[in-house]
């Protein structure tokens, strides 16, 4: 059967024509029921007949099958992810809805679906001939797809009826007004919660039921926030100006601010106080009104990171906290506003912990998140007493204007609040950082067993297997992706090669493993594992250009002077025959034994003057040598619980290797443009404004040092120049503070910018690309293959050459290595533990002092106040100068201080690393020095003097190698919350 509309268009220049759209209608769609003779069998046959009713509700007591409407799936995909819930008819005028509205609900229905065991069946209403239903005159699509669900549900029932077949067909929707019409139809409708309700031995599906769509306790109290304006409001006062949007970010330091980020606006539009912030959570897109300046402000000087424990009940009872900056000068006050309006919600589900009303048989409570910048939540649950024992997954349902929090439903538990597994989970959750196993599919696309380097091969490449080639990485690696080497040419000039693993070789475009690997984006590393990128057979085998195992490479070679400039650079694919495999250290040790002159060690020698002249020339153009503080954790092999912690060492080789991956990455990010200039895949670090320099500055003037930042090269000689003979980490502190005024470094696609902007302000290049680690960077695979298609090694594909996808792949790699860039498990290693450690000041708060450890490269809050307690000792906060004074004791920055550390265990739904002062001694605020109670360890200054550590690329996240591990010890490299970087251009 054929149905068709008509419907006349105009042109642009007046023309009229007329376009006619055919639908087609089938009498042979099944109805996927096993009960059903009238269909036949088939195939297709997936609802269980009435001898297998399913699930048991109060409700209907025969055999039932439910229809579900489109808000059902969306608001309500929690529920349905339970395995009770089966013998489901998801209507195709739900599923292309759920599709257009939500691509991560679609996408776990279609999981959910495909899974035989739950007996989801997909009708195709929209061609059945007796269900699809054309939409009426003046009817909303809405009111058409919830007629059409009725319909389908009628026919259903009448469909099984007439077989006299005790199967009814019920539709669940929470659409009162649906609901309703069914109702006067006669079609058995219920709401999702009274459905669930209804439910035999299911109650803790209660407590995942979204409370979107009903009322909710207390609409009738008074509002505690401003009504959001409409869409339309917003769109009026966004195209009039009255309104900016923008990206809300919740302060980490002070819940009751945040800013947002407007393109329209050098500097961040600052929110202050619950009004202003408006119900908006991290994340979000906002409409913003900005007030006029004399009512701007600054960020307050108070650290408010914990809100009472008990709920506090919906009222309002925040401090004034506009008025503790009235006092600051005009020039230093940031442009304020107040959030009128969400254009965009960006939630998810979050991680946490539930904390338990105090009252007994109350089921009201309050999850607290892991990540501090989100807001506590309020959901129902009768498993409290269980469930306060767990790490916990919460998804926000809505926020009305008379709740001081936040409304969610619980989702899953994850396991027993501080397992280290557990805890991992949560990381990654938290970070939205995929980590599944490797579906069939994906592993279906690597390379068969037994894998050879054929004749074929051979003729393909640039046979490289003679020459002097190694890796140096640190120790334990397990995904080599690079190797150097180095000799001498008859006309006396250097021969300089890197050698990089050739992924691109087995990870072929569009591929399930390809598709895979750009959806992960990069390797993650936690303290005792890695979530690789792409499977372990090519990252630890056969991409891994270990020692003496024949691998194929993609070849930079250069020709250079003994000055290292450089004459001629070449780029092919080769094989490659690694003659050793060396840590730094070993590397190390062979060009400083005179005695070793072998071809390998001298190939070391020569590299390693090279880096130490290319090193220089970058300088001299003002490339940054910033700070981060760098510490490796020893884990126990049999509990893998961090056991001992020490500060990173770096040689003169861990700068050798950097210094000609960075040589590396800019010779082919000028390569690939040259040939590919609208959509190569680069690199860039944008100079940050000058206003984010104000801390850097301040602190350096507090300390006597005139911080010069109008440019790259001025900054890197201030920062050089700043340097105290007796405070040898002083220096490294400003370069720590500095790092923290940088914009983060991010890929682009080359046509989507102007060439200025392409500029790398941390390496002062004009144009950088990431070419050297494409084990663990899928934006590597990308530069190797238009590296590939420049050099006539390997052919182009559509989506390599469309800028506008480039574009949206750099967004999801930019989104990756945010979220890969989290905090380590410091409180495993705490556990049962008092230390006393050297620290200094890094800034001075109104409350408190926030202190850097070195040794652990960890900062942490000293509460000299907090919020609703009478302090024994009262300092004098100068918000001037930056500084705290007790009597005669001024806490300056960059101070030393002494404090303890321990972990608060008291609640263990939130164990807290507390710190506490020892030194200098302040009598009723210092704690005594207890030599018998407390476990020392020193911090030597003369690691940092001797060897800085640099940053090359500001804010990327680090790459680890695998540790070996030596008798019941395992080695895991961090830095400051994050793995140690084997190389950072």
């Amino acid at each position: 059967m054929l149905t068709s509309k008509s419907f006349y268009r105009k042109t642009k220049g007046g023309n009229i024509y007329k376009v006619v759209r055919e639908h087609y209608l089938r009498d042979d769609i099944w109805c996927g029921s096993e009960a059903c003779r009238k269909c036949g069998r088939r195939k297709q046959e997936i609802l269980l007949d009435e001898e297998n009713p399913g699930a048991k509700s109060t409700l209907f007591a025969m055999p039932h099958y439910l229809v579900l409407d489109t808000n059902i799936v969306l608001n309500q995909i929690d529920i349905l992810d339970e395995n009770i819930l089966c013998n489901v008819i998801v209507p195709q005028t739900t599923l292309n809805e759920v599709r257009h509205r939500s691509s991560n609900v679609y996408k776990k229905l279609k999981e959910i679906i495909n899974d035989p065991h739950r007996k989801f069946y997909i009708f195709i209403n929209e061609h059945h001939k007796d269900t699809y239903i054309e939409r009426k005159h003046g009817e909303i699509i809405n009111d058409r797809n919830d007629r059409a669900l009725r319909i389908v549900t009628h026919w259903y029932n009448t469909h099984l009826s007439k077989q006299k077949i005790d199967i009814k067909v019920i539709l669940v929707t929470d659409d009162h007004e649906n609901k309703s019409k069914a109702e006067k139809l006669g079609i058995p409708v219920v709401t999702m919660v009274e459905y669930v309700n209804s439910l035999e031995n299911a109650g803790f599906l209660i407590d995942k039921l979204s409370k979107k769509s009903y009322i909710l306790d207390g609409d009738a109290r008074a509002p505690l926030f401003p009504c959001h304006l409409s869409p339309s409001q917003i769109h009026d006062g966004i195209k009039s100006a009255t309104l900016i949007q923008g990206t809300f970010l919740a302060s980490r330091e002070n819940f009751l601010e945040g800013s947002v980020n407007c393109e329209s606006i050098e500097k961040f539009i600052l929110i202050q106080g619950r009004e202003s912030l408006n119900r908006a959570i991290d994340g979000d897109t906002v409409a913003v009104e900005l007030f006029s300046e004399d009512q701007w402000s600054a960020p307050s000087e108070v650290i408010l990171i914990d809100e009472a424990e008990d709920d506090p009940g919906d009222v309002i009872d925040d401090e004034n906290i506009l008025a503790e900056n009235k006092k600051i000068p005009t020039v230093e006050k940031t442009p304020t506003g107040r959030i009128v309006g969400i254009i965009r919600r960006k939630w998810r589900q979050y991680c946490g912990i539930l904390q338990r009303s105090a009252l007994k048989d109350n089921t009201h409570h309050l999850f607290m998140p892991a990540e501090r910048k989100i807001p506590k939540v309020r959901i129902e649950s009768k498993q409290a007493e269980t469930l306060c024992t767990q790490r916990i997954i919460v998804a926000i349902d809505s926020w009305p204007r008379h709740s001081r929090y936040p409304l969610g439903h619980f989702v899953r538990a994850l396991g027993t609040i501080g397992d280290k597994d557990t805890e991992n989970e949560v990381l990654l959750l938290e970070h939205d950082v995929p980590h599944s196993r490797f579906s069939d599919e994906v592993l279906s696309f690597l390379p068969k067993l037994p894998w050879t380097i054929t004749d074929s091969d051979v003729n393909q490449r640039t046979d490289l297997r003679s020459l002097e080639i190694c890796s140096v990485d640190p120790p334990g690696c397990t995904d080599i992706d690079d190797a150097l080497h180095c000799r001498e040419l008859p006309n006396g000039n250097l021969e300089v090669g890197v050698h990089i693993a050739d992924v691109s070789h087995f990870i072929r475009p569009g591929t399930a493993l390809d598709r895979e690997a750009a959806s992960r984006a990069r390797t993650v590393y936690l303290v005792d594992t890695r979530i690789d990128m792409v499977p372990e057979l090519l990252s630890s085998d056969l991409c891994s250009l270990k020692s003496k195992e024949e691998r194929f490479a993609f070849s930079c070679i250069w020709e250079v002077d003994h000055n290292a400039n450089i004459i001629t650079t070449e780029f092919f694919k080769s094989i490659i025959l690694s003659r050793a495999s060396l840590t730094y250290e070993e590397a190390q040790l062979r060009i400083d034994d005179e005695r070793q002159n072998d071809d390998l060690t001298k190939s070391l020698r020569s590299l390693n003057n090279l880096a130490k002249k290319l090193k220089k020339m970058r300088l001299d153009k003002g490339a940054l040598v910033l700070a981060s503080p760098e510490v490796r954790f020893h884990v126990d092999s049999e509990t893998h619980d961090p056991i001992d912690i020490e500060a990173k060492k770096v040689l003169e080789t861990n700068s050798m290797v950097e210094e000609f991956m960075l040589l590396a990455n800019i010779s082919v990010a000028k390569k690939i443009l040259m040939e590919f200039p609208e959509c190569s895949m680069l690199r860039r670090h944008p100079e940050p404004p000058q206003v984010n320099f104000d801390p850097l500055i301040k602190a350096g003037r507090h300390q006597g040092f005139e911080i010069n930042t109008s440019s790259g090269m001025e900054l890197a000689k201030s920062l050089e120049a700043a340097q105290k003979k007796d405070n040898p980490y002083f220096n490294t502190m400003l370069k720590i503070v500095a790092t923290r005024c940088m914009m983060q470094a991010v890929y682009f696609t080359s046509g989507m910018l102007q060439e200025p902007e392409f500029f790398h302000y941390g390496l002062a290049c004009p144009i950088y690309t990431h070419f050297t680690s494409p084990i663990r960077r899928y934006a590597d695979i990308i530069v190797h293959r238009l590296l590939a298609v420049s050099i006539g090694a390997d052919a182009t594909y559509s989506e390599l050459l469309d800028k506008k996808k480039s574009h949206a792949l750099c967004h999801n790699l930019n989104y990756r290595n945010r979220m890969a860039q989290y905090s380590t498990l410091f409180q495993l290693f705490f556990r049962n533990k008092v230390q006393l450690e050297d620290g200094y000041i890094l800034f001075v708060r109104k409350n408190a002092l926030q202190i850097l450890i070195p040794k652990f490269g960890l900062e942490g809050t000293l509460y000299l106040s907090k919020k609703g307690e009478v302090p024994e000792v009262n300092f004098i906060f100068d918000a001037e100068k930056h500084i705290q004074q007790y009597g005669d004791i001024i806490f300056r920055p960059f101070d030393q201080v002494t404090v303890q550390l321990s972990l608060d265990r008291s609640n263990i739904q939130h164990e807290k690393l507390i710190f506490k002062l020892v030194k200098p001694v302040i009598p009723g605020f210092s704690i005594p020095y207890d030599s018998e109670s407390i476990v020392t360890s020193g911090y030597s200054d003369k690691n940092t003097k001797d060897s800085p550590i640099e940053v090359m690329d500001i804010s990327e996240a680090p790459k680890r190698k695998n540790i070996n591990t030596p008798v019941n010890q395992k080695p895991v490299q961090l830095s400051k919350g994050k793995r140690k970087r084997k190389k950072k251009y």
